[in-house]
């Protein structure tokens, strides 16, 4: 580094001192007002209050299960994007991460049937859906679930 290169920093800005009298326009009352509830050192009401009002998330009727928590969530990849490979190529998640077609591979590929494929390919990957699978199978290629 040269001293030609050298540039000022960053400024520093000091944080506001709330409480500090009239003069500063953050005096007396620090900017929370007169008197209430957001007035007081505990101030404020918990997420989802509504005054006393039965709340929406116990308004709302619940229902079913969800297992959210264990999805397994999938890559789509359509046939029409593997037309990029040469013919006879050996198509996985990473030679695709590879090619820029998807950008995370997550629990697995899932390849849907949606555009034409031309090339004889072995695809490998987690799913297939059936007109996914038969498109492939009927161009000579591999649908291989892994």
């Amino acid at each position: 580094m040269e001293l030609f290169e050298l540039r000022p920093g960053a400024p520093n800005k000091a944080p506001k001192r709330k409480g500090r009298g009239h003069g500063t326009g953050n005096g007396k009352t620090a900017g929370k007002g007169h008197k209430g509830q957001k007035a007081r050192s505990g101030g404020g009401v918990r997420v989802g209050f509504e005054g006393g009002q039965m709340p929406l998330f116990r308004r709302v009727p619940k229902r079913g299960f969800t297992n959210a928590m264990f999805k397994k969530v999938y890559t789509e990849v359509k046939l029409s994007d593997l037309e990029c490979f040469e013919n006879g190529t050996e198509v996985s998640a990473e030679l695709l991460k590879e090619k820029g077609i998807i950008s995370k591979i997550n629990e697995g590929i899932v390849v849907l049937g949606n555009g034409n494929l031309t090339k004889k390919l072995t695809v490998k990957a987690a799913r297939f859906t059936k007109s996914a699978s038969e498109k492939i199978e009927a161009l000579g290629g591999k649908a291989e679930v892994i």
